[in-house]
């Protein structure tokens, strides 16, 4: 991937943040955070990366976003000045949520390690 393509991935993920914690209203509770972004390499479209605690409410809040992404497309079009700019789409992070449970389960390995140790 190139060095160009890898800031405009960088850039995108803190502009359309930004318009999003400004411009978009979440139900009282949801927490929604952009991971990553992957831009194709033709500037044709970029895939904006989602993390919402709590997590039962993803299909909400990628409806909420896929319903104002028409203005989030424009507001993001007037920040970034460039030609083209990316088309959106909004996408579940899962590498995350492996993430997080490689984590739980070692921290319980541990544990266990830890209890099997005092119990000896």
């Amino acid at each position: 991937m190139s060095r160009r393509i890898l800031r405009l991935n960088e850039l995108i993920k803190k502009e359309l943040g930004q318009i999003i914690l400004k411009e978009v209203e979440f139900p009282k509770g949801i927490l929604a955070t952009i991971t990553r972004v992957e831009t194709s390499s033709d500037l044709i479209s970029a895939k904006v990366f989602l993390s919402v605690f709590p997590e039962k409410f993803m299909a909400q809040t990628l409806k909420i976003l896929n319903l104002q992404i028409y203005f989030l497309q424009q507001e993001l079009n007037h920040k970034l000045q460039m030609r083209p700019v990316p088309r959106l789409i909004f996408c579940q992070e899962k590498e995350t949520i492996q993430a997080g449970r490689i984590e739980e389960l070692l921290e319980k390995t541990k544990e266990d390690a830890v209890e099997k140790k005092g119990n000896k």
